[in-house]
């Protein structure tokens, strides 16, 4: 199986592993800011970082103007996968995009200037290197730019588990409605938001932040840790203080991002005590909500709930030059969705690469493992099973 190859276009697919010595991560660095779809979670420092905790067995399909170590490489296309050889219980083996507990986007790196030729390249690719000619996207955009592409290259393809989340999206709102924006809270909800607030700050004021500096971030991550330890995710185990190579990754891919300013640590503080906090990784005038945790010794103040609440009105009024905030939610979670009257479509992706006269067989084989998921799910909740993330899950917040 090579490891590079030569395109049809004159364009170079490779794959290569995560390695962070490759002579190409400043290239893959440059074409994850340049992307026609941004993917905070596919660009070189987040998905370095992750490499430890989660990259067993991943490479990088890559498609490059030359082969990526030579001088002067420039990236087109990057796709973080796994080869799935037996997804289905019968060997059609498929390439399954890269997703863990922290990575709920699926969009593959495609170069902003000709994004359809890239795509096209990275469609090409996998039979010329040899590799399964089925592509699976977890998390991907249902709608959108990364739709309009897919039409453009013509690819069979099939979309299971779709599903929407929370998103709050500007663009669509002129500057005069924003203070609008919040307009369509009932009125209980208010009340009860007011109450909750109240309490909270009924031992002292309540500070909004919104942390950038590397130096505040390394010290939120460490409270962030603290608030998971005190909670039900400490008493379970699960939390990141019992999860050394996830801490690790968090606090590598903070001082990464950090360092460009593409994260940021928003959170409530009363004195030095922190109540509630996010980790939001930022790409451009986009950010995503990647994680909160919160204080649990006050459940009826909702710190939770009062954050992303406070984020809200900070974004509206301008104090963070943002437009949009991807919730990164899993199925049926509120939290995003009760402040966001925008939603973002999200389904799996199954992608034809390359003719491939398998790939009906592939797509009914598809569709039968998520009825007999939603099945389980069905039958063991004793309702309608919600979509489903791809597995791993993401943890709950």
């Amino acid at each position: 199986m090579p490891e590079t190859a030569t395109l049809a276009s004159g364009l170079v697919a490779a794959h290569r592993p995560l390695d962070p010595a490759m002579p190409w991560i400043p290239a893959w660095r440059a074409l994850g800011a340049a992307a026609r779809v941004r993917n905070p979670f596919y660009e070189a420092g987040y998905a370095l970082a992750a490499g430890g905790a989660f990259g067993a067995g991943v490479r990088l399909l890559l498609v490059a103007d030359r082969p990526p170590e030579q001088p002067g490489a420039r990236l087109l296309a990057a796709w973080p996968f796994r080869v799935s050889w037996r997804r289905w219980g019968v060997p059609l083996p498929l390439l399954l995009g890269w997703t863990h507990g922290y990575c709920p986007f699926g969009a593959p790196l495609l170069d902003g200037t000709d994004p359809v030729g890239a795509l096209a390249a990275l469609l090409a690719a996998p039979r010329a290197l040899g590799l399964p000619p089925r592509l699976y996207w977890p998390n991907a955009p249902a709608d959108g730019p990364l739709m309009d592409l897919l039409a453009a290259c013509t690819p069979r393809r099939a979309a299971y588990w779709p599903h929407t989340r929370g998103l709050l999206d500007l663009t669509a709102h002129a500057p005069e409605a924003r203070n609008a924006y919040l307009d369509h809270l009932s009125g209980p909800r208010r009340r009860k938001l007011r109450r909750a607030r109240a309490l909270l700050e009924a031992d002292g004021p309540v500070l909004f932040e919104i942390l950038e500096a590397p130096a505040d971030l390394e010290a939120a991550l460490d409270s962030y840790v603290g608030l998971e330890a005190a909670g039900w995710k400490g008493r379970a185990g699960t939390g990141l203080g019992q999860r050394p190579e996830e801490a690790a990754f968090l606090r590598a891919a903070l001082a990464d991002l950090g360092a460009v300013g593409a994260v940021r640590v928003v959170r409530l503080r009363r004195g030095e005590r922190t109540l509630a906090a996010a980790i939001v990784p930022v790409t451009g005038a986009e950010a995503w909500v990647l994680k909160i945790a919160h204080d649990e010794a006050q459940p009826e103040a909702a710190p939770g709930v009062q954050l992303v609440h406070r984020l809200t009105e900070a974004v509206l009024s301008g104090a963070w030059g943002i437009d949009r905030i991807d919730s990164c939610a899993p199925p049926d979670f509120a939290l995003g969705s009760t402040f966001w009257t925008e939603r973002r479509p999200i389904a799996h992706l199954l992608i034809e690469a390359g003719r491939d006269p398998l790939f009906p067989v592939a797509r009914r084989l598809e569709r039968a493992r998520e009825s007999v998921a939603r099945a389980r799910l069905t039958s063991r909740t004793g309702r309608s099973a919600p979509a489903a993330p791809a597995s791993p899950p993401r943890p709950a917040p």
